[in-house]
């Protein structure tokens, strides 16, 4: 509903309140000068914001009591966080620290209480534990400094095992390989055309019975047609290093020794071939892993050599006025054909079907028939154990000798590299592996200058 307008009350002089018009400049009653603006009156605030309760209004509540007028003096300024507070049951909060700071970090006198603790402005890192950090399981590996190309030398090496920056594929651990025993040393490298180095090795010395010193070496070439054929040459070269070390120091002879390393390398190599049922089913095209073998032992006055397959043993004398000699034949259908008198040595082996062996290590072998022999050196020497990687560029015992450096019986390892070289200088075009042996075996503590 509607409101009707009511008249405004006459102005009062502030001086004995009687009516004045307006317009007046005078009260008519005192004389009250009625242009002067009358000074504010002093603010007195209902409640005082100390935070002390002294009054009380009769009502239950307690009240603060007035402050006293000042004497011309500014009101102090209050927040309303200065009033005592209360938490959500009623029950005041008690009372802070007098200190410039709180427990909790508030300022004396607030009444404001916040249920988290106090924060600090910047969360300093815990020291680790000293008994965590020295545990071996809890031990943090250093980084390791990232790979570069060995091709462009500036682009970092993926875990895929190629450069981030020209894509080149990099060199695996298996691709060159060095290793010496004492004063026995092999060296194997994948060569210029294979994509993978499928040779394998295994080096070793022991004692025999009577505290005299053996050295041996074997040489595993897989064959490329099989399947895994890496796989194979390691697990025929480890079975018959470790047969060898095993046998030697019981007082095996070195030959039956050898044999029966042989047998144990062509076991582990038809390991290979258990695969699951479902496996051969859907690769069916599949043959077993293969691959051939030949290995040294070399003791203070014998030479024992073992073979099945077309890797070979040379022997090279220190004197290169004595001849060198060839002490293996082949698994190969050259070397069927000399034997058989059906071709000379040269035309045999310039057929294109030479290299065909006929004897290897796996569960498709013909019938294992392991080669041994044993040679007593008039004088001492070096012997040769490699695949076909080598011998095909230096195939002849003469031609051997040729590239076998001067100094090999004393820095077998050297001359292993040399021999490499010379292959990988030649063409490469097959895996390399050569392992050199002196003769006699030195005496432990002897090794590769």
């Amino acid at each position: 509903m509607s409101q009707m307008p009511q008249q405004a009350a006459l102005p009062k002089c502030p001086s004995c309140a009687e009516p004045v018009e307006s317009g007046d400049l005078f009260c008519g009653a005192c004389g009250y000068d009625l242009s002067v603006v009358p000074e504010p009156p002093q603010d007195h605030p209902t409640l005082t914001m100390t935070g002390s309760a002294t009054g009380s209004r009769g009502d239950g509540v307690d009240w603060p009591a007035p402050e006293p007028e000042s004497s011309g003096a500014p009101p102090a300024v209050h927040l309303p966080a200065d009033l005592p507070g209360t938490d959500s049951g009623g029950t005041p909060l008690p009372e802070h620290a007098s200190g410039p700071q709180g427990g909790a970090g508030q300022q004396t006198g607030s009444g404001v209480c916040f249920d988290r603790p106090a924060e600090p402005e910047e969360y300093p890192l815990q020291a680790p534990d000293p008994r965590v950090a020295d545990s071996p399981g809890n031990t943090a590996a250093p980084e390791e400094p990232a790979q570069m190309c060995v091709a462009c030398r500036a682009g970092r090496v993926d875990s895929d095992g190629y450069c981030e920056n020209c894509g080149h594929a990099q060199p695996r651990e298996r691709d060159h390989v060095e290793r010496e025993s004492g004063p026995v040393a092999a060296v194997s490298d994948r060569g210029l055309r294979h994509h993978r180095n499928e040779d394998a090795f295994t080096v070793g010395r022991t004692t025999l019975p009577d505290g005299t010193p053996a050295v041996l070496a074997i040489v595993c070439d897989g064959v490329s047609s099989a399947t895994r054929p890496d796989d194979a040459s390691t697990a025929a070269s480890q079975a018959a290093g470790d047969s060898l070390l095993a046998a030697l120091p019981r007082g095996t002879h070195p030959q039956t020794a050898m044999h029966e390393a042989i047998v144990a390398a062509a076991q582990a190599v038809n390991a290979l071939a258990e695969e699951p049922a479902t496996a051969r089913e859907h690769a069916p095209h599949q043959n077993a892993p293969a691959c051939t073998i030949v290995g040294a032992v070399v003791t203070a006055g014998l030479l024992v050599v073992g073979w099945v397959g077309d890797s070979r043993v040379y022997w090279v004398p220190d004197d290169r006025g004595a001849p060198a000699a060839r002490l293996t034949e082949d698994d190969s259908w050259a070397a069927q054909m000399v034997a058989a008198g059906l071709m000379s040595e040269a035309e045999a082996y310039a057929d294109e079907r030479a290299h065909a062996i006929t004897g290897w290590l796996g569960a498709d072998a013909y019938e294992l028939e392991p080669h041994t022999a044993s040679f007593k050196p008039d004088r001492p020497g070096v012997v040769v154990v490699c695949t076909d990687g080598l011998w095909n560029y230096a195939e002849t015992a003469e031609e051997m000798s040729e590239v076998v450096p001067p100094d090999a019986a004393a820095r077998p390892l050297h001359s292993a590299r040399v021999l490499v070289g010379h292959a990988l200088d030649g063409g490469g075009h097959d895996n390399v592996t050569v392992a050199v042996v002196p003769f006699p075996a030195p005496p432990q503590g002897a090794g590769s200058a």
